[in-house]
């Protein structure tokens, strides 16, 4: 069965295009103009991945994926003409897998898809991950400290996930670059660091426990012991 996109695009001649060489690569394609239309197909439909822009009209693609991510989990890919890293942060803040700037290549955009399809397909790994008093659910994506609840974004939910897959290894800013944010994001190896101060915010500052160490000029490590220094 061919795997089905959810195309949320009000540029007339690019979403055509879009459809054309999706259905060319075996996908089934929806496409929405506008905002609004869009959060409504993503809500009742069942799509594999959305490919939503963020300058949509009535509704923005920000909006439809702040209220999308409330109670699905579908992959999305943000289509945006807009390149700051501020603007990747933003869309990825809210819940996306990925971050596609306008213009860009069919062959990059492809290649994107399949990665997120591929991660859509593994989130449903019946995995506990354990740290002292944090326990990470992945199925239901729940982080609790001592039982309770951690509410984090869907990239800090990633970021902590593989730090705790390698717990014990240190990991580069690369690495995490490569297995969190995916395909050629330009954002730097800075983004990290700011995810990392997010974590750090939420488990270790709210906490007092010190779960994520920085090993200098390499990268980060999570280690069972509880004198980890940061």
């Amino acid at each position: 069965m061919a795997q089905h996109i959810l195309l949320v695009e009000d540029e007339t001649k690019l979403a055509r295009v879009l459809e054309l060489e999706l259905g060319y690569e075996g996908y089934e394609v929806t496409k929405a103009a506008d905002g609004r239309e869009g959060l409504t197909l993503a809500l009742a439909g069942s799509f594999d991945l959305i490919l939503l822009d963020i300058m949509l009209p009535l509704l923005s693609g920000i909006e439809v994926l702040r209220r999308l991510r409330k109670s699905s989990s579908v992959p999305v890919i943000m289509l945006t003409a807009r390149d700051s890293v501020t603007d990747k942060v933003s869309g990825l803040d809210y819940g996306a897998d990925d971050y596609v700037t306008k213009p860009f290549e069919i062959e990059e955009l492809l290649a994107r898809i399949r990665v997120a399809l591929r991660h859509g397909q593994s989130g449903t790994e019946n995995e506990v991950l354990e740290c002292g008093a944090l326990k990470m659910d992945m199925p239901r994506r729940e982080v609790t400290v001592n039982g309770t609840a951690v509410g984090l974004t869907k990239r800090e939910f990633d970021l902590l996930g593989y730090l705790l897959k390698n717990k014990g290894i240190v990991v580069t800013r690369e690495q995490l670059l490569e297995h969190v944010w995916d395909i050629g994001f330009d954002g730097g190896t800075n983004t990290v660091d700011v995810y990392i101060r997010f974590l750090r915010g939420k488990i270790d500052d709210a906490f007092g426990i010190k779960l994520i160490s920085t090993v200098r000029g390499v990268g980060y490590v999570i280690k069972d012991t509880a004198d980890n220094e940061r």
